[in-house]
């Protein structure tokens, strides 16, 4: 490996799953992450994304992919790809 490709982000595309929390002390419901899959591609995480978006237990789903510094293991925001069904809401920083 070159110290060129040690200095280049690393980008890892990500599928995340929802599933609904049960209401708490103040009677409301939530989302928790249901799953978590690493892909090569973009494609790969939508595609999971989708067919896991239609499964009976899961709430939502989200393909999104981060950049990583590697120097220094700093995480971006996520570009989200997709996001499908019941999903939280993102604030960018």
């Amino acid at each position: 490996m070159t110290n060129s490709d040690e200095k280049s982000p690393k980008v890892h595309y990500i599928c995340q799953t929802y599933v609904e929390q049960k209401p708490g002390r103040d009677g409301q419901a939530g989302l928790k992450i249901g799953k978590q899959f690493e892909y090569t591609t973009a494609s790969e995480a939508q595609n999971r994304a989708e067919r896991e978006a239609k499964s009976e237990d899961c709430a939502g789903a989200d393909a999104y992919e981060i950049s990583e510094d590697p120097g220094s293991g700093e995480v971006g925001s996520p570009c989200f790809l997709v996001r499908l069904g019941n999903v939280p809401e993102f604030d960018e920083p």
